[in-house]
C-alpha cells in the first residue's frame, strides 16, 4: 500500500500540468504564510488601537525575535522539505523518512533553545534591538510572554513545509490558519475584554501557535506516503547536515532581515531623535510598513514555496522541461501580485497607516512618504525570492544563499547605514528602492545563466 502511494505522488508531481502544480502548492503556502503574517498584524492592529504609538513601536522592537523564529523554522523546514523531495524523486524512499523525522526534531528543540536565550538575556536583547527607554516597558511585556511560544511557533511552522511536501498541502494551510483565527478571536477578548494590554496580545498569539503546533504533531504521526519510526527521530549528522544545506538559502534571507532590522530600529531611533519627528514616530511608522509589506512578501514567498516540491521533484527526476516550466510561471505570478502592491501603496499610503491606530500629522506624513519611497520598486521584487528558492528546490544551496543575501546584506544594510550621514532619515528610505533594483538585476542574471546550464542538461540527455 505505501509503495503504491509512493508512486502516485510521483506521478503527480512529474506528469499532472506545471500550472495546476504551482496553483494546487501554492495556494495553501500562500495562505499559510499570510497566516503567520496575520499573527503580527493582528496584533499590531488591536495594540495600535487600545495603546497606541508606545505600543506598535513595542511590537516593532520585538520583530527581530520573530524573524529568528521564522529563520530556524524555514532551515529545517524548507531544507527537510527540499531534502523529502528530492530523495523521493531519486527513489530514495528511506532517506526521504530520515529528513522528514530529523527535520520535525530539530524544529521544536532549536526553538526551545531560543526560548530560553531570549527569556535569560531579554533585556540586553530589547535595547540592543533599538528600544528607546519610554518603549522598552511594552517590549518587555510582550516579548516576555511570546518567546515562550517560540517552540510551537517554529514547529508548526516549520512543519507545514514537511506536511506540504508529504503531498498534503490543504492541511497544512488548515493548521496555520486555526491557530491565527484563535489569535485574531482571543485578541480583543484579552486586550480590551479583559484589560490585559500587551500581554493580552502575547498570550492570544501563543495559545493560537500551541493549537497549530498540535494539529502538525497530529500529522506526523500518520504521513500521507511515509511512516514515521522513532528510529527516523534519532538525529543523524548526515541527515542534518543535507537538511540545513538546502535550508540555508531561505535561513540566510531571515537573518539578513532580522540584521538590516535592528540595524534600522538603531537608525530610525537616531536620526528620528534628530529630526522633527522623535525617536518613537519613525520607529513605530517604519513597524507599521514592515508587517504591511510582509503580507504582500508572504504572497511572493508563499508561491516560491509552492514551486519547491515540484522543482525539486522534477529536477530529481530529471524533467528538465517542466523545471524550466515552474519557475517561469511562477515569476510571472510573482511579478503580476508585485505590481498591484506596488499601485497599492503608493495610491492608499495614509489609508492603510489608518487601519493601525491615529496619531499626530507628523506620524502620517513620515509614514506616507517612508511608504511610499522605501517602497517604492515593489514591482521588482518578486523576482530575486522565488529565484533563491528555485536554487534550493534544485540542490544548489550555495546559489541560493547567495541570492538570499543580496538585498538585505550586500545591497540594503551597508546603504541604510551610509545614505543617512549624508540625507538624514530620508536616506534610510531611498536606500530602500536602490537595493530592491540592485538584488532584481542580481537575479536576473543569475537565473539566466543556470536556466543555459539546465538546457545543456536537456541537451545531454537527447
Amino acid at each position: 500500500m505505501e509503495e503504491r502511494t509512493m508512486d502516485t505522488k510521483e506521478n503527480r508531481l512529474g506528469i499532472l500540468p506545471v500550472g495546476q502544480l504551482i496553483r494546487q502548492f501554492a495556494v495553501p503556502s500562500i495562505i499559510a504564510m499570510l497566516v503567520g503574517a496575520l499573527y503580527n498584524i493582528v496584533d499590531q492592529i488591536f495594540i495600535g488601537q487600545s495603546i497606541g504609538e508606545l505600543g506598535n513601536a513595542a511590537t516593532n522592537v520585538a520583530f527581530p525575535l520573530t524573524t529568528s523564529c521564522v529563520a530556524i523554522a524555514l532551515l529545517f523546514g524548507i531544507g527537510g522539505a527540499s531534502s523529502f523531495n528530492l530523495a523521493l524523486g531519486r527513489k530514495q524512499e528511506e532517506d526521504a523518512v530520515y529528513y522528514m523525522g530529523n527535520a520535525a526534531v530539530l524544529l521544536f528543540s532549536l526553538g526551545t533553545v531560543l526560548c530560553i536565550i531570549a527569556q535569560l538575556f531579554l533585556i540586553p536583547m530589547l535595547r540592543f534591538f533599538g528600544s528607546p527607554d519610554s518603549v522598552l516597558p511594552y517590549a518587555i511585556t510582550y516579548t516576555r510572554i511570546t518567546s515562550l511560544g517560540f517552540p510551537f511557533l517554529i514547529y508548526s511552522n516549520g512543519g507545514a513545509h514537511l506536511v506540504r511536501a508529504d503531498g498534503t498541502p490543504k492541511y497544512s494551510m488548515i493548521c496555520n490558519l486555526t491557530g491565527a483565527l484563535i489569535n485574531t478571536v482571543l485578541d480583543p477578548l484579552f486586550i480590551f475584554g479583559f484589560g490585559m494590554g500587551m500581554a493580552g496580545a502575547a498570550l492570544a498569539t501563543i495559545i493560537g501557535q500551541i493549537v497549530a503546533a498540535g494539529m502538525i504533531f497530529k500529522y506526523m504521526l500518520r504521513c500521507r506516503t511515509v511512516t514515521l519510526e522513532s528510529r527516523h527521530l534519532m538525529i543523524r549528522a548526515k541527515y542534518a547536515v543535507h537538511i540545513m544545506s538546502l535550508g540555508m538559502s531561505s535561513f540566510f534571507n531571515q537573518i539578513a532581515m532580522m540584521i538590516v532590522q535592528i540595524v534600522l530600529n538603531n537608525s530610525l531611533t537616531y536620526y528620528g531623535s534628530r529630526s522633527v519627528y522623535g525617536e518613537s514616530v519613525p520607529l513605530a511608522c517604519a513597524g507599521i510598513i514592515s508587517k504591511v509589506a510582509m503580507l504582500y512578501f508572504s504572497i511572493v514567498i508563499g508561491l516560491a514555496q509552492g514551486l519547491q516540491p515540484i522543482a525539486g521533484y522534477n529536477y530529481g527526476a530529471e524533467k528538465y522541461d517542466r523545471v524550466k516550466q515552474v519557475y517561469f510561471q511562477t515569476v510571472r505570478y510573482a511579478l503580476t501580485i508585485s505590481t498591484a502592491a506596488f499601485f497599492l501603496f503608493q495610491l492608499f499610503p495614509r489609508e492603510i497607516i489608518s487601519v493601525f491606530g491615529d496619531g499626530s500629522e507628523e506620524y502620517f506624513l513620515f509614514a506616507v512618504r517612508y511608504f511610499r519611497i522605501f517602497m517604492f520598486m515593489t514591482f521588482l521584487n518578486g523576482i530575486q525570492p522565488v529565484t533563491a528558492t528555485f536554487f534550493t528546490a534544485i540542490g544548489k544551496p550555495v546559489k541560493g544563499i547567495f541570492m538570499s543575501l543580496t538585498r538585505q546584506i550586500l545591497f540594503l544594510l551597508p546603504l541604510i547605514v551610509i545614505f543617512p550621514i549624508f540625507m538624514g532619515i530620508d536616506g534610510i528610505m531611498y536606500a530602500g528602492p536602490i537595493a530592491d533594483l540592485a538584488a532584481g538585476m542580481a537575479a536576473i542574471g543569475m537565473i539566466g545563466y543556470e536556466m543555459r546550464q539546465i538546457t545543456r542538461l536537456q541537451s545531454a540527455e537527447a
